[in-house]
């Protein structure tokens, strides 16, 4: 039985896609929370990049009294070395990774594809890409932090090791500190992958010249 794939809010380009971006929202959004920044972005028609926002499965929140709401694992601490629930984690990835392979199937290639995430989607996004079988394009990490980091030395191939990695993150966060993404930054680094670290006078959140770098780190990645 195939797996159904995670559903998605889609945004096509006005000529037939040549690369994707797969972006991964945060705890209780949906995919539609990141969907209006594509315009923001204002990158060239000619660059075709589909751009796709799944919608993370329902599931009960420990740390939310066990309330459902859509995310990507479940929260069972706010302490930094046990935040994310590592078989959610990976339960996650593999939706996500079914969803890359399907782009791949429809034809657009693994390095035409960026994988990013917002916080619980950017988790994701850093368990997955290190561990994938196939080059991508890029990896973005915003306000986000690392589900066991020890393994990663482990468990990492060595295909997306030249892939970059885009890390950013608010001075202000509130949320997930500032020092929990830079800690994730250092074990890419540390296991010789290529990311760079970025932080922004902000909260949880983005802001307008994080919107510029992304736009200016995609069109150099993908034109």
């Amino acid at each position: 039985m195939t797996q159904q794939l995670l559903p998605c809010v889609e945004i096509n380009p006005s000529t037939a896609p040549d690369a994707c971006v797969i972006w991964l929202h945060g705890l209780g959004d949906s995919g539609h929370g990141f969907a209006p920044i594509v315009p923001e972005l204002k990158l060239p028609d000619s660059m075709a990049v589909k751009f796709l926002f799944p919608h993370a499965p329902e599931r009960p929140i420990t740390i939310n009294g066990g309330m459902r709401m859509r995310a990507w694992y479940d929260i069972k601490s706010l302490d930094f070395e046990s935040r994310a629930d590592l078989e959610g984690v990976k339960e996650s990835a593999e939706q996500v990774e079914q969803l890359i392979k399907a782009q791949i199937e429809s034809g657009i290639k693994a390095e035409r594809i960026v994988l990013a995430g917002f916080s619980q989607g950017g988790v994701i996004a850093l368990h997955l890409a290190p561990r994938f079988s196939q080059k991508l394009a890029g990896v973005m990490a915003l306000s986000t932090y690392m589900c066991e980091p020890a393994l990663l030395s482990s468990e990492a191939l060595d295909v997306n090791r030249e892939t970059p990695i885009m890390m950013a993150h608010g001075e202000q966060d509130e949320v997930v500190p500032v020092f929990m993404g830079n800690a994730a930054f250092k074990t890419l680094y540390e296991c010789g992958f290529k990311a760079t670290w970025q932080t922004y006078t902000m909260q949880h959140n983005v802001c307008m010249q994080e919107l510029n770098d992304i736009s200016a780190w995609l069109q150099k990645l993908l034109n």
